[in-house]
């Protein structure tokens, strides 16, 4: 009877976790899907019969694996120092490094327009505009954090034991470390590697922005065909095909990240401070080095902001006060607009991701997988599939939204609540169940051993989990893309998408000034959050 009831207590803990995610993203992705293509099967090998289609497809593989195996050679080297080395200004390295992931993709994708004006690279064969070498560096420069995290994290706690006892063996460096550690990175590596195939593989306003009208994705021609064509039944079926690659992605990245808490990880502290001159120089150039290349695209963004012809000024800021012919609101109200549906989407995604949190760590451990892996997959699956089904599905009496303001936040809400359980389930698990034993032993109910043990930390967690969930809100683009339909809520990844497509170095300048704009509240939300973060990214 016993366990019964506590089985019974524990579903209902993950039922509204659970409801929230089948109303707000199964029924409108299951909603699209049904519309699309019915029961008709043959509806998959019709769209895959269009060349654009197959070329879609095949652009979407091979530029997703290019991306990860740059991002991953790219990051190993700065991984490795972070993980391995105690140096003054670690914790900043570590947030200065996750500043590219946290900006939104319309200002990446600005900035390597940017790099590519001012660098003199529009053509030949290392050309960054509009070309499949521009989409896989933007790639590499938003994912280059997830390495350094996820790798870093895990490799930080390993024990030196095995190596040393190889060295003392007589195994040289190179040897040991090919042996020994990176087996026992091989997890860790193949989790990072799925996380950034994942979101290179449903990019969106990069690809879209970057790619232009000739480099295009399964995700921008679902877009082009739900939007330009109005061809439903095409758009449905590569978002069946996108969906499934994205459930087993994600299916491989959970099962990754378990082995990560097996076997030889311990909760010690490997790194150690440099022990030569030539150790220094070599680790202070790694992250100089990449620091460097990760601000270039930023710092030729701010200074596009602020050029005027062959001088400089704050034109293009003050130009935000004037409403644009092709623009619905005036640039600033977009900024006003976004601030306000970041700030409703965080507290939806709070308290969602939090509840949910909670049940992936206290529930049954079949219930805790399914919600875990529920709350995942709106991380990678299409941003315009989830925003189209949305608006498809809340569309006819009580439940049409279409016009209301919740629709905006409801759905960035949905993109963020997994950066708050990534933030809050590894600290809980963390929690040494002795304490919980020590407690109850000296009479505390369960509910004040929670208030007292499990809260404070969760608190602290939930805070980070906040300050993701507000800044991935703010740049949201790909869903809202969708939803923003309403003339006076437009947004501003919106906004700057438009001045992008138009032509002219003053609506370029603007475009370049919103991004700013919108980049210096990304890094003040993540300043706050770094000051707290002590979980993974992903």
């Amino acid at each position: 009877m016993e366990r019964h009831r506590r089985r019974l207590n524990s579903l209902a803990l993950a039922a509204p976790p659970a409801l929230f995610l089948l109303i707000f993203f199964a029924w409108p992705v299951l909603n699209l899907l049904r519309r699309g293509i019915g029961i008709d099967p043959s509806a998959l090998i019709d769209t895959f019969g269009l060349a654009p289609v197959r070329s879609a497809a095949w652009f979407t593989f091979w530029q997703a694996s290019l991306s990860t195996l740059a991002t991953m050679v790219i990051a190993f080297p700065l991984t490795a120092v972070v993980a391995n080395i105690e140096f003054r200004g670690r914790r900043l390295v570590n947030a200065l490094v996750t500043l590219p992931f946290v900006l939104p993709t319309v200002v990446v994708a600005g900035a390597f327009l940017t790099t590519s004006d001012r660098l003199g690279l529009d053509d030949g064969p290392f050309a960054l505009n509009r070309s499949p070498l521009a989409i896989i560096a933007a790639h590499t420069f938003f994912n280059i954090a997830v390495v350094v995290r996820t790798v870093g994290g895990y490799w930080s706690q390993l024990s030196r034991d095995d190596e040393s006892a190889a060295r003392t063996l007589g195994s040289k460096a190179l040897t040991t470390f090919w042996r020994i550690t990176l087996r026992r990175l091989r997890p860790s590596l193949l989790a990072a590697a799925s996380i950034v195939f994942l979101f290179s593989f449903t990019s969106f306003g990069i690809v879209l922005i970057l790619g232009g009208t000739r480099q295009r994705t399964i995700e921008t021609e679902i877009f082009r065909f739900a939007i330009s064509r109005t061809d439903f039944a095409t758009a449905s079926v590569l978002a069946i095909v996108q969906l499934v690659v994205v459930i087993l992605l994600v299916i491989t990245n959970l099962a990754l990240r378990s082995r990560l808490n097996r076997g030889d990880r311990l909760s010690i502290n490997r790194r150690r401070p440099v022990d030569s001159t030539r150790q220094g120089a070599i680790a202070g150039t790694i992250v100089l080095g990449t620091l460097a290349v990760l601000f270039i695209p930023i710092v030729l963004l701010a200074f596009g902001s602020v050029s005027i012809g062959d001088g400089f000024g704050f034109d293009h800021y003050r130009a935000l006060l004037d409403r644009p012919p092709f623009l619905t609101v005036t640039p600033w109200r977009a900024v006003l607009n976004s601030v306000i549906f970041a700030v409703i989407a965080t507290a939806i995604a709070t308290v969602v991701g939090g509840w949910a949190s909670i049940a992936v760590v206290y529930g049954p451990n079949r219930v805790a997988r399914l919600v875990d892996l529920g709350y995942l997959l709106p991380l990678g699956t299409s941003a315009v599939t989830l925003g189209f089904g949305i608006l498809i599905t809340f569309d006819a009496g009580i439940v049409d939204i279409r016009q209301s303001l919740i629709i905006i936040p409801l759905t960035q809400a949905l993109i963020a609540i997994p950066f708050v359980t990534r933030a809050v389930v590894p600290l809980l698990r963390a929690i040494d169940p002795h304490l919980r034993e020590a407690a109850a032993t000296m009479g505390r109910t369960p509910g004040a051993i929670w208030r007292t043990i499990d809260l404070p930390i969760a608190r602290k967690a939930l805070l980070v989990g906040a300050g993701f969930a507000f800044a991935i809100s703010l740049g949201e683009f790909g869903a809202t893309s969708f939803v923003g339909r309403r003339p006076d809520l437009m947004t501003v990844p919106l906004a700057i998408a438009r001045l992008l497509s138009q032509p002219g170095d003053a609506l370029r300048g603007q475009a370049m000034a919103l991004s700013v704009i919108l980049m210096v509240l990304t890094i003040a939300i993540l300043l706050v959050v770094d000051r707290f973060d002590r979980s993974e990214l992903v």
